[in-house]
C-alpha cells in the first residue's frame, strides 16, 4: 500500500524569476476560464474538452503542451466536484498550476527545481527545511504543484509516494470520544476542550457578520474598508481549527506509538443530516455545522498510517448509553443514566465524566475487532439466568401438582 505525502517547499526566485511565475499562473487561470466559459458545463471528461480547447489555449495563452493539457484536466475535475455539491465552476484564481514530471524537475545537490514558465524555464532556488530535506532525499518526483500563498511567496507542492510500515494488531486499543464540548476524549482520561473554538468561531462570526453589515448599507469609503477586513480575515477561522485537529491528531497517535496500542474511533458519518432534522436555533446549527469532526478523523487516519498504527472506525450506537464497568445499556436518553457530562450508572453506581465512558466504550468494541476469539465484551446474567431457572422450576411444579400453582404468592 502507497501513501502519497505532499511535502510543501518554499522558492526564493529573483525578482526577474517572480514576474515570469505570476504571468504563468495568470497564463494558466485565463486558459482554465476560457475552457469553462467556452465549453458545454456539463462536459466533464478532460480528453473530450482537451479535443475542443486544446489548440487555442496553447497559441492564445502561450502554454507550452503540457500546461495546456492540465488546464482541461482542471476544469474536468473542477466539475466533477462542483456536479456533486450540485453547484457551477464559477471562475480560476491565478493562485496555482499543476506540474508534471515534464514542468518541473528537482535537483537535489543544490536543491534548486527547473519550471517551464510562459518564458521559457527557470532554474529556482528552493528553501527546504530539515523536514523537507529528509523526505525529499533520494526520490525523484514526478507530480508537484506550483502555488503563490496569501503572504505572496511561491511554494512547491510535491508530492511523493511513501510506503508505510504494516499496521501490527495490538493487545491495547485507545479509545478516542469525539464532540462539540470536547473536541476529543481518550480512554486514558486526556481531552481537549472545545470551549475555546466555540467561543473563537462566534467571535467570528459575530465579526463577519457585523462587517458585511457595514460593507452592504454603510458610506463608500466604508464597505472598502470593511470588504478588505473581509478579505484579510477570510480562512483564519478555518486554520486556526486545522492548526488545532493537527496537533490533537500528532499527540492521540504519539500515544498509540509509545504503548503499542491501536486506535479506535467513532464513525460520525450522517450525523449533520441527522441533527439538522432537529428543531434548533440558528447559533446551534452554525456551530454543528462547522464541527470539524471528519477533518481530525482525516489527520488520525494518515498519521497513523505513517507509523504503523491501526485505526478502527467503530460505530457510536450506543456508546453513549452503555456503562464500561458493567455494560448494562441504559435505554431511557437524560433520564436516568447521564445528567449534562455526568454518566451515572443505574446499574452498578459508577459515576464520572460522560465523553470518558464513552471513549471507554469505543475501546472496548475496537479490542473486540482486534481479538475475535473473545474479550470481555460482555454482561453479567447470573441473576437473570438464576429468575429464568426459579421460574422453570415453579411452572414444573405447578404442572405436575395444581395445588402448588399459586403456592409462592402466598
Amino acid at each position: 500500500m502507497k501513501q502519497v505525502l505532499t511535502i510543501v517547499v518554499k522558492l526564493q526566485p529573483s525578482p526577474e524569476q517572480v514576474a515570469f511565475l505570476e504571468a504563468t499562473l495568470q497564463a494558466f487561470a485565463d486558459a482554465c476560464n476560457y475552457v469553462n466559459e467556452h465549453t458545454d458545463p456539463k462536459l466533464t471528461n478532460k480528453i473530450a474538452i482537451q479535443s475542443l480547447t486544446y489548440q487555442t489555449i496553447k497559441s492564445e495563452f502561450n502554454l507550452v503542451a503540457n500546461m495546456a493539457v492540465r488546464a482541461c484536466a482542471r476544469v474536468a475535475a473542477n466539475r466533477k466536484v462542483a456536479s456533486s455539491k450540485g453547484k457551477p465552476v464559477k471562475g480560476f484564481m491565478p493562485s496555482s498550476i499543476d506540474c508534471d514530471k515534464d514542468l518541473f524537475r528537482l535537483r537535489e545537490y543544490d536543491w534548486t527545481v527547473s519550471l517551464a514558465t510562459v518564458h521559457g524555464r527557470e532554474r529556482v532556488k528552493l528553501k527546504p527545511g530539515n523536514y523537507q530535506k529528509g523526505k525529499l532525499k533520494g526520490r525523484k518526483p514526478t507530480s508537484a504543484q506550483l502555488c503563490k500563498h496569501r503572504d505572496g511567496n511561491f511554494y512547491l507542492h510535491v508530492q511523493i509516494k511513501d510506503t508505510p510500515p504494516d499496521p501490527q494488531n495490538a493487545d491495547q486499543v485507545i479509545g478516542v470520544d469525539l464532540g462539540r464540548r470536547d473536541i476529543a476524549f481518550t480512554s486514558e482520561d486526556k481531552k481537549w476542550d472545545g470551549l475555546h473554538i466555540q467561543s473563537a468561531r462566534d467571535k467570528f462570526s459575530r465579526v463577519r457578520t457585523s462587517l458585511q453589515k457595514k460593507a452592504s448599507k454603510g458610506t463608500r469609503t466604508t464597505r472598502r474598508r470593511c470588504r478588505e477586513v473581509l478579505k484579510r480575515l477570510s480562512g483564519r477561522e478555518r486554520r486556526y481549527q486545522q492548526w488545532l485537529n493537527h496537533n490533537i491528531s500528532k499527540s492521540v497517535v504519539r500515544r498509540a506509538v509509545e504503548l503499542s496500542a491501536s486506535i479506535a474511533i467513532e464513525d460520525l458519518t450522517g450525523i449533520r443530516e441527522r441533527t439538522n432534522e432537529q428543531p434548533r436555533s440558528k447559533t446551534e446549527r452554525r456551530r454543528s455545522n462547522s464541527w470539524a469532526f471528519y477533518q481530525l478523523r482525516m489527520f488520525i487516519e494518515y498519521k497513523a498510517l505513517s507509523a504503523g498504527v491501526q485505526v478502527i472506525p467503530v460505530s457510536p450506537a450506543y456508546t453513549s448509553q452503555m456503562c464500561h464497568k458493567c455494560l448494562h445499556i441504559h435505554p431511557v436518553k437524560g433520564k436516568s443514566y447521564r445528567s449534562g457530562k455526568t454518566f451515572k450508572c443505574g446499574h452498578c453506581g459508577w459515576h464520572g465524566d460522560a465523553d470518558f465512558n464513552g471513549a471507554n466504550n469505543i475501546a472496548l468494541v475496537g479490542l473486540s475487532i482486534n481479538q475475535p476469539g473473545g474479550t470481555g465484551l460482555s454482561c453479567k446474567l447470573n441473576r437473570t439466568i438464576e429468575y429464568v431457572q426459579l421460574s422453570l422450576f415453579d411452572n414444573f411444579r405447578a404442572t405436575e401438582n395444581p395445588d402448588l400453582r399459586d403456592s409462592r404468592s402466598g
